[in-house]
């Protein structure tokens, strides 16, 4: 069907006699019609690591030898160990199961209970997964540590952020309001109107409009590495990361400038 109309709007587009200067200019158009195709996604070259969970423990200021202050973010990493591994054989794509912290029998589900019991390893209190590339595969149990990361690399960081509650338009979206004067009357912080009479009647959707403010997952990209203590396993990332004190987020070597000593 797409190539039937294709070759009508060919033969709407043939030239008259006396233009054939023009014949070559249409043949291009209708031979690039014809040979388009959706481009695929590039795919990187470079393998794909596992994650790791850690916790928000704070920010803290860094100077360097010129004076310069960062801003750093402290994540700590709580016994990060592999808990199940999925291949492509099995499952169809390849990932690890990534669990950290301690948690205690009772607060564990007996179906959790035993996934850890049957790979012989303490209950966790929290769980990711992370797509790997083959050659990444770790065995059951294998611990990941600080020093998974190095100073100088870009990581992506996952979390949840901070819930604002119920806010109004200026506070989520960041509108003007109306007038303080003339004759405004217990209106300063409304948006106004925004449907419409009979055209449309109605509010598109997706319209900026007042509600829960935060609370949503996101992705802060491209973050250095600073520094890492691997004896106590924290990692020094430079800016800041979505979320909390003491909420948990994700850490995955830079989608978009990966590591290069691989």
């Amino acid at each position: 069907m797409f190539r039937r109309a294709l070759g009508f709007q060919a033969r709407l587009l043939e030239p008259a006699s006396g233009f054939s200067k023009n014949t070559a200019i249409i043949s291009r158009l209708h031979k690039r019609r014809v040979s388009w195709a959706p481009k695929k996604p590039a795919q990187s070259s470079f393998p794909k690591r596992v994650g790791v969970i850690a916790m928000k423990a704070g920010m803290i200021p860094a100077w360097d030898e010129s004076g310069f202050r960062y801003a750093l973010t402290v994540l700590v990493l709580e016994n990060n160990q592999v808990t199940q591994v999925k291949t492509k054989e099995n499952d169809g794509f390849n990932a690890l199961q990534v669990g950290s912290g301690l948690a205690k029998p009772s607060r564990v589900p007996n179906s959790l209970k035993g996934h850890f019991i049957k790979n012989d390893l303490p209950y966790k209190r929290h769980l990711a997964q992370f797509s790997v590339s083959p050659e990444n595969v770790l065995p059951v149990g294998t611990r990941i540590t600080a020093d998974h990361f190095s100073p100088g690399q870009y990581v992506d960081i996952q979390g949840t952020t901070i819930g604002k509650g119920f806010a109004g338009g200026m506070k989520r979206w960041g509108f003007k309001g109306q007038g303080a004067s003339h004759g405004n009357s217990k209106a300063h912080r409304l948006a106004g109107a925004m449907g419409g009479s009979q055209e449309p009647g109605r509010i598109f959707k997706g319209k900026k409009l007042p509600g829960n403010m935060g609370n949503k997952k996101r992705t802060v990209q491209n973050l250095q590495v600073y520094k890492v203590d691997a004896s106590r396993d924290i990692v020094y990332v430079k800016g800041h990361v979505p979320g909390k004190k003491g909420g948990m987020v994700r850490i995955k070597d830079a989608k978009k400038k990966p590591r290069t000593d691989l």
